[in-house]
This record gives C-alpha cells, structure tokens and sequence, in this order.
C-alpha cells in the first residue's frame, strides 16, 4: 500500500523542532544553549506554499565571538582525548542520527523543499558520514623520514583549531554531515554558519552533537544569520584558522579573499556547468534514465547537475524527443507526498532567476522542448514550482551554455565527433563534473582523462560516497571536502627532529 502524504506545514514545525534544540526556539547553538541573535530579522519561508514558517534574528558579531569562545577550550578537551574515543563519539553522532532519521527528513523537506523521497535518503548518508571518519580518528598518523644523520625525524598530523564552514540552502542538512564530520574526525571545533534561509537541520544536528556522549560542550556550534553580517564577522575572527565555503563562485572568490587576508586558508567547493556527454552507441534507454536524474533530481538544485546534455548527431533527435516525452511525466508537487521526485524550487529568487534565464534562452533561438514554467495544477499553491524544462538547439556560446542555471533546465547541444565533445565539455570556466554514455571502452577512458572534471562518471551520474574525494577543477574550487583527502585539509603536518647520537656532531659554537 502507497504511503499517503506527510502533513508538513508551519504547525507541524515546532513539535519537530523541539526534539533537537532547547524549547524547540531558533536561534544560534552555541555550547548547548540557543543564543538569540542582535541582527535584522530574518523569516524562513516554506518552499511549497510561499507562507512564513517562523522568523528569528541574524546572529552578527556578538554571537559569533560566543561560539569562537566556547570552541577554543573545547576543541582541546577533544585533541586531549585519545583517538580511539573521538572515534567512538563520532559513531555516537551517527547513531542518534539514525534514531532521529525521521524527524530530521521532515524538517528538512518542509524548511528546503526537498521531496520527502529524497531527504530520508540524505539522512542515512549523514550517519554515513560520521560512520565512515568515526573509523579514521585513530588512523591519523605521520611517518618516521630516513633523514642522512643520527636524528630521529617524524611528523605528526596535528588539528588546525577552530573551522568556519558556510554552506548552501540546497541540500542543508547533507552538506553540513559532510564538512562537519572530517574536520571532527582531525581533531578540530566547528563554527557552521548555514544558508540563512535553511539553518534548521544544521541546528538539528548541532543538538544531536552535543547530545553525543563524548563530544565536549561547545565543539559544534551553529551560527543562524545572514552571510554578509554573521557569516562576514565568523570569517574574519582572529580564531577562524579554516575557512570551508560550499556556494557559488562569486561568493566563494569573495569568501576566500577576506581569509586570505588573515593568511588562512580555504576549502572551496563551488558550482558547476557539466557536460553529461552521450555517444551513439550508447545504451540510449540507461543514458535517457540517466539525463533525467542529472538535471531534474533535486529540482536540479545540485552544484553536480548535468545541465549540458551534449547528444552526438545521428541519436540527437531521438534523445530530446524522448527526453521530452519522458521529463513530463515525472511526478512533481508537493514535497510531502512521498510519490513526489520533483519538487518547489527553495525560494522566490532562485526561481525568478531560472525562468529568466530560460526566457532569455528562447529569445536568443533555443527550442522549448518541454517545461518553461510552472505547470497549471500548480499554480494556485503559491510554491516555486518550476517544471522540467529542455531547451533545444542551444548555441555553445550562450549564456545557458555556460552559466549555472541551479534549476531543473537542461540545456542540449549536438556534436558529431569525439574531440568535438570533449572541446564542448571543457568550454566552460567551471570543473566539477561530468559523464560518458558510451559501449566503447577505450572511448570512455579517454574522454575521462579529457574532460576536466573533479568527479566523472562512466555510463552513470551522480553516484558520491564519503569515502569518495569530491571537489572541482577551475573555477568549480579547490580542495576536497571528502574521503581521506578530505583530511588533508583539515590538518597540518609538523615535523620532529630527535638526536639520538651519543656524542653529537657540534657545528656551531663553543661549550662555555
């Protein structure tokens, strides 16, 4: 029997909102306790009626310098502990995690939008996340160098200190699992300034931290504001010695220079324009499944979104046609209904962004081949609907082409040889991402090697895994925000020189 639909609205918020945070208030989490902020305020808005859930206060300056003061002694107390208990507080985040599974899916469906299909399953890859770096706390550890002398020479990967991560309203309570949980595992306090429109599950899962035996008082803490006003005041904190940014490029250059000028370094993972390339001999049924997924999951809300469909000629016509018959009717609504694949885009910005762009794509020359706009069931919900949308004969120049979109468009350009197609894939500033549909495997290595993409996938998109690295080429970032080399960032490496000669060499002075 098919589940019914959830009821999600704003009275359903604050039952849920009180199994995490102290009285069910919104605030800042900090050491525990939900510090109320001293800024403008700011309304959170559901997604799928356009109505107030709740509205709070920008945190700013003064609650910020709280969270820096409470993770300093505590990111001590959790390096001062032997890695073997970190790692077991780290799987205690996990499986509170997993008890409060779905509660955290509602919040986050009803606070982002997203179908309740596809926050249950981001749940589950938090707790994954904690699982998987609870298993690497005790596994950090440095060399012994076979220096030419009668010293002793190894190095010990240490923890920075206190870690700004700021991350994006589209997947808030996923992108949070997966800063959160590395810098945790190397030792670090958190400082989490999420999306000002989306902070809830960070809150959430600030509460289950600390909720956690073994995870010190005031180790996460959750800054709930605006990024030029908290965000900014986080950023530049004397404590900060990381910056992590998930978001888009403009913010990110801008982010990334105010920590340079504390000489602290960044952690960047931006947005994206990818290439999901089919070839004519591909298996056109799984390529077609697989374009639709690419672009429409996550109302194509997703840095990793194969926006551009580049379709070699002799199938061209075919792939849109079926892409068009397909992308109508996949089911798009409310996100509480559990049928829903598609659902609301996160905010009114956002979708007046997508639909003019898409008009300005039309104009220009682009076919409309399905979608461009929000679909006439709809209409009347006051949501940001935005239907599947692919748009045809699309110039490589044109702004579609090259610009992130952040929405459910697909963009489809022709080509007809293999260099042609990996010419295309790398016209872009952007390398995040990118695919190969293809029965040719000598082909589909080559133009893995070609494309400049962090992440590529072989008759398939948007596979991730923690232990998986993840992260950009160009102007897509730098720096991986998973697997082990996620770790790398997190941590710096200090070298020890022991003599161990009897009698050492004296090159320099005299003994008074």
């Amino acid at each position: 029997m098919a589940e019914t639909r959830l009821s999600l609205d704003a009275a359903a918020l604050a039952p849920l909102l009180q199994r995490f945070l102290p009285g069910g208030a919104v605030g800042s989490f900090v050491a525990g306790e939900i510090l109320p902020g001293g800024g403008e305020r700011l309304t959170l808005v559901n997604p799928a009626d356009g109505l107030p859930l709740l509205d709070y206060a920008d945190a700013c300056a003064t609650v910020v310098q709280a969270a820096m003061d409470a993770a300093r002694p505590a990111q001590r107390a959790w390096w001062g502990m032997s890695a073997a208990a970190r790692g077991r507080a780290l799987w205690e985040v996990a499986r509170l995690v997993r008890a409060e599974a779905e509660a955290l899916a509602r919040i986050e469906t009803l606070s982002a939008g997203k179908p309740i299909r596809d926050t249950r399953g981001e749940v589950a890859k938090v707790a994954e996340m904690f699982e998987y770096y609870a298993g690497w706390a005790d596994k950090l550890h440095g060399d012994v160098i076979p220096v030419p002398s009668s010293h002793l020479n190894y190095t010990r990967h240490e923890p920075l200190g206190t870690v700004v991560q700021i991350t994006p309203w589209n997947a808030p309570l996923f992108t949070a699992g997966w800063q959160v949980a590395p810098a945790l595992c190397a030792g670090n306090a958190v400082v989490l300034k999420p999306s000002e429109l989306t902070p809830l599950t960070s809150l959430a899962l600030a509460g289950l931290c600390h909720r956690a035996e073994g995870i010190p008082r005031g180790l996460v803490s959750v800054l709930a504001g605006s990024g030029p006003g908290t965000g900014a005041a986080a950023v530049a904190h004397p404590e900060t010695r990381l910056v992590v940014f998930v978001g888009s490029a403009e913010a990110g250059a801008r982010i990334a220079a105010e920590a340079a000028r504390n000489i602290v370094p960044s952690v960047l993972e931006l947005g994206g324009k990818s290439a999901n390339i089919v070839f004519a001999d591909a298996d056109l049924d799984r390529a077609i499944l697989g374009a639709q997924a690419a672009v429409f999951g996550g109302a194509g809300q997703s840095c990793v979104a194969g926006s551009r469909l580049l379709v070699q000629r002799a199938v061209h016509g075919t792939v849109v046609e079926r892409l068009a018959h397909a992308a109508a009717r996949i089911p798009f609504g409310v996100p509480a209904d559990p049928a829903t694949q598609i659902g609301p885009i996160n905010n009114r910005r956002q979708l007046e962004r997508i639909a003019g762009m898409v008009r300005a794509a039309a104009d220009a020359g682009a076919r409309l081949a399905t979608g461009g706009g929000c679909p006439e069931a709809l209409r009347g919900t006051g949501g940001f609907y935005y239907a599947p949308t692919i748009l045809d004969g699309v110039a490589p120049e044109a702004p579609i082409a090259r610009e992130e979109v952040f929405g459910p468009v697909l963009a489809v350009l022709p080509f007809d040889t293999e260099e042609e197609a990996v010419a295309l894939a790398n016209a872009t500033p952007y390398g995040l991402a990118g695919a190969v549909w293809t029965q040719d495997v000598g082909r589909a290595h080559r133009v893995a090697a070609a494309v400049r993409a962090g992440t590529f996938w072989v008759n398939s998109y948007k596979t991730i895994n923690v232990a998986s690295p993840f992260g950009g080429f160009g102007r897509s970032g730098f720096g991986r925000s998973s697997g082990r080399e996620a770790l790398a960032a997190y941590t710096q490496t200090k070298s020890v020189w022991v003599e161990t000669a009897a009698s050492p060499a004296v090159a320099f002075g005299y003994v008074g």
